[in-house]
């Protein structure tokens, strides 16, 4: 007989958050809890989130995002796991799809696409489309990749794909773009050089210039127009500061 009364828990992690938190703990406040880690903000985060009922962990010893989530996937104590970030959003449709495959599931975990806007508009082309990711899964199968960055699921059991999107409001501004290029670009440096990795401008170079080519030409990047060629130039850009960063790691 399935679980009738199936408990859900949403893990988070933040770091001044405060413009995006409040709009995805309401998307969520239907689950049975929330719990969020946050790394040390300075901002009204952790305000709103204990404003909202969530139950809040401030660890500001900063591992990487495995690490964070993996702490906040610790606190939970439901049957089943929704991760999200702090700027994604449940809609209504995906919350009732969600409801119902926790009463008879089909799979142990579940795929979901995300639907992304960049600066302001809704990507469909150049890899941003339909970007499934491992975000529903029962809490005793799974864990993530304890990496700096990119973390993944790492689920034991059956997976299935869900058609309805997590909406995802990925970069806003100018501001916020070049402050994730850096950030990024950073981790992604650092945990290519613990992999014995290396660097150099000409690598930089060619690896910068495939990733803006991929984008733009071979995923078909111009027809989201403007923010297609925006985006295309800030993946070349992560990708050119990532292995540039990586040489001078390596010195």
């Amino acid at each position: 007989m399935p679980n009738q009364n199936p408990k859900l828990s949403v893990i988070i992690i933040t770091l001044n958050e405060a413009e995006n938190i409040r709009a995805c703990l309401e998307s969520v406040s239907w689950a049975d809890e929330i719990i969020v880690v946050d790394a040390g903000s300075s901002d009204e985060t952790v305000k709103i989130c204990r404003e909202l009922g969530a139950k809040v962990l401030i660890n500001s010893d900063w591992q990487g995002f495995g690490f964070q989530k993996n702490l906040a996937l610790k606190q939970a104590t439901g049957d089943w796991v929704l991760s999200l970030d702090a700027d994604e959003r449940i809609s209504p449709t995906l919350r009732q799809l969600i409801q119902n495959i926790l009463v008879a599931p089909s799979a142990d975990g579940y795929l979901l696409p995300r639907l992304a806007f960049f600066l302001g508009t809704a990507m469909h082309h150049g890899g941003w489309w339909p970007d499934y990711v491992l975000r529903l899964f029962r809490r005793e199968l799974g864990e993530f990749s304890p990496v700096l960055v990119h973390e993944t699921v790492l689920l034991q059991g059956k997976v299935e794909k869900l058609q309805e999107p997590i909406i995802h409001y990925s970069y806003v501004s100018l501001e916020q773009l070049l402050e994730k290029i850096n950030a990024y670009s950073s981790a992604g440096a650092s945990q290519a050089h613990g992999k014995q990795k290396r660097g150099g401008l000409a690598k930089a170079l060619a690896r910068g210039g495939w990733a803006f080519f991929r984008a733009y030409c071979l995923r078909a990047g111009f027809l989201d127009g403007s923010a297609g060629l925006i985006a295309a130039i800030s993946k070349g850009e992560e990708t050119y500061y990532r292995y540039l960063k990586l040489s001078f790691l390596a010195k």
